[in-house]
């Protein structure tokens, strides 16, 4: 299994509604022939220097994950979600 880990920053003055729309898109994201396990948040705020948002998206192998991360829509909410929001996005993929 392979677990894609995105984390986050905000530019000023971006409001937790229009984070929160964007990690909903990806929630309500389908991709053909893949099984997606997705959980996203938004910072608590309990330390600071903290990023703004989280994700996480399992999926079942390289192959899986590749489909998941060419897909047309993944690449729409990119694009046209946290692009215009995001200061900074850092990603990371691992085997569990």
């Amino acid at each position: 299994m392979i677990r894609n880990v995105v984390v986050g920053t905000v530019k000023d003055g971006v409001t937790t509604e229009q984070i929160e729309q964007a990690l909903a898109a990806i929630r309500g994201m389908q991709v053909p022939g893949v099984e997606l396990d997705v959980h996203t948040g938004v910072d608590l705020g309990l330390r600071e220097g903290n990023a703004n948002f989280a994700i996480t998206v399992d999926v079942a192998d390289e192959a899986a994950y590749q489909a998941y991360d060419a897909d047309d829509e993944h690449n729409r909410i990119r694009r046209e979600l946290f692009a215009p929001i995001s200061a900074s996005i850092q990603r990371i993929q691992i085997r569990l």
